[in-house]
């Protein structure tokens, strides 16, 4: 009888240990294959040195904003550290909304300044917007719609700008903005 609980605790621990592991993985894994799917970001996942991918990076303001967000960075596929994202935003903004972020690292140089420990964008970043029926001209305070597209055309086509590619995909939420803002990166290896 005691071998049998042991072996009952044993199985679930090890059952609660995989499924935690799991757990975790799933959001990446969800933005990853979101991301792979997009015709603007999936050819740079075969040509880029690496990338840091953020599934959920919340975003809220009223006159000030800030958004947040953590996420992993790879190299060559491989899982080489964590990362946090932080912004803080001023102009006119109100609401809130979530959305994911991917950076490609098109070489070392551009990976090695990314996870130096403390990495910037400025506030003329911009990225790629991968929601349709949204202008594809974002900057680094995340997705905002814009009146004048049709039929969801990307305005603006994905490239590398000082050797890193910015993407995003709204989750939810409405915010309005017009505002200045920058990110912040911090990396941790693993």
């Amino acid at each position: 009888m005691r071998n049998f609980k042991v072996l009952v605790n044993t199985t679930l621990a090890l059952f609660a240990l995989v499924m935690g592991s799991q757990a975790a993985a799933e959001p990446y894994s969800n933005a990853m294959a979101n991301f792979k799917q997009a015709a603007e970001s999936k050819a740079f996942f075969n040509t880029a040195y690496g990338y840091a991918i953020f599934p959920t990076v919340g975003k809220g303001g009223f006159g000030i904003g800030a958004a947040y967000g953590e996420g992993r960075v790879y190299r060559g596929g491989q899982f080489t550290g964590e990362s946090t994202m932080t912004q803080v935003s001023i102009g006119f903004q109100i609401g809130g909304q979530a959305y994911s972020e991917i950076i490609f690292f098109k070489n070392a140089e551009a990976y090695n300044n990314f996870t130096s420990g403390s990495f910037e964008f400025s506030a003329q970043a911009s990225a790629v917007a991968l929601n349709a029926g949204a202008s594809a001209q974002v900057g680094t305070t995340g997705n905002s719609a814009n009146a004048g597209q049709s039929g969801g055309n990307q305005s603006t086509k994905a490239s590398y700008v000082n050797g890193m590619a910015i993407f995003t995909s709204a989750k939810g939420g409405l915010m309005y903005e017009a505002a200045i803002a920058g990110q912040s990166f911090s990396f941790k290896p693993k």
